[in-house]
């Protein structure tokens, strides 16, 4: 699909973080926007900047955890718009702690939101884009989901979860052999309002583990794969590091990230026990897009740009591939006897002006230029 006036969206947790970013950014192609958070205040911020940009947005306070909120939502949406093309599921709670030092009910609340609040919004989405055959669901996953982390037990348990989830749903749309495309946009750490919001239960204040990036990177990852129907993406080299280390080195890993990442969840600020967090309650403030991380993050990720243009790589790729197989050809050629040892150059070899591998390399090379 190509996202543009015509586009209507619908984004959950978009009044802060990825979904404010993601929000502002399908404004700029001027799509139509629904809207659902719990916080009225950021909601009211986000529908502002959206019709600055050009967009329209509604509004629809939601706890994507009860699912008779997200059905009314999207029906809400569509009589306003009309039928929903993209859904992003980016919801989410978090809470760090040492897990035997949260309650039962914290723990749950988190998966409700984290995990089955995406469950709720797949579940909208596929009742109304199935019988028109068409529509794009975008699950907002992590790094976690294939690599966990301490102090973060349940949100990595919920993306483990979405992780699961999606491969399953994946299996059951090719069987019915649907036209429904849903991608898994897995992020790196975001310097998102999560780490002004969160609930902590630390001694010092939170922050990201790893290369922190501008929430802009994951909105731009969501937005590529809202157009390129693609299984799954990684947006960042650090995703692909976990994906990879957790593969083949599991354990040292392990020991790894019992230190590392233990102590790079904090900072050296003293953490404020009476600061708010959005567990329970959303925060009445409009806090926006990004979190405390700006002098530290990446405004761009060229793992994220290899990413999208893969496929054009690819094609500079063979012709240099040709090229380079006719210059050791060459090389190796002019490194034997120039004649025979007796003088009689009929003996020598006929060679062409140009060999196999050297054409068809100029030609590919041709080829990829005039493409671009």
């Amino acid at each position: 699909m190509r996202v543009n006036h015509q586009t209507v969206a619908l984004i959950t947790g978009a009044s802060g973080g990825l979904g404010r970013a993601t929000a502002r950014l399908l404004a700029d192609r001027g799509a139509s926007l629904i809207l659902l958070a719990r916080g009225q205040e950021g909601l009211e911020g986000a529908k502002r900047e959206v019709e600055a940009r050009g967009g329209r947005a509604l509004v629809v306070p939601t706890d994507v955890s009860r699912f008779e909120e997200v059905q009314a939502a999207a029906d809400i949406g569509e009589r306003e718009f009309g039928p929903i093309d993209l859904w992003i599921n980016n919801a989410m709670v978090s809470m760090y702690s040492p897990f035997m030092r949260m309650t039962p009910e914290e723990f749950r609340r988190i998966v409700e939101v984290t995990f089955l609040g995406s469950v709720h919004g797949t579940r909208c989405a596929l009742e109304r884009m199935l019988p028109r055959d068409r529509g794009v669901i975008i699950q907002v996953g992590s790094a976690l989901a294939f690599r966990s982390i301490p102090l973060q037990s349940a949100y990595c348990a919920s993306k483990h979860a979405l992780q699961g989830f999606i491969e399953s749903i994946w299996t059951e749309l090719l069987h019915e052999k649907s036209r429904v495309q849903v991608s898994m946009v897995n992020m790196p750490a975001l310097n998102t309002t999560q780490f002004i919001w969160t609930r902590n239960n630390l001694p010092r204040r939170m922050k990201p583990v790893g290369p922190i990036y501008q929430p802009e990177v994951g909105a731009r990852a969501i937005l590529f794969a809202a157009e390129h129907r693609r299984r799954e993406w990684m947006v960042g080299y650090s995703t692909v590091e976990a994906t990879v280390g957790e593969k083949f080195i599991p354990r040292i890993l392990d020991r790894y990230l019992a230190h590392q990442a233990w102590e790079g969840s904090m900072s050296t600020e003293r953490a404020d026990p009476q600061a708010p967090s959005n567990l329970w309650e959303p925060i009445a403030r409009d806090l926006g897009a990004h979190g405390p991380f700006d002098q530290l993050a990446h405004e761009h990720s060229p793992q994220q740009w290899l990413n999208e243009n893969r496929a054009r790589l690819a094609q500079l790729l063979v012709p240099a591939v040709l090229l380079l197989a006719g210059w050791i050809r060459r090389r190796r050629h002019h490194r034997g006897p120039r004649y025979p040892a007796d003088g009689n150059r009929s003996l020598l070899p006929r060679r062409s002006a140009s060999s196999f591998s050297d054409r068809c390399g100029r030609r590919a090379w041709r080829a990829w230029h005039a493409s671009t």
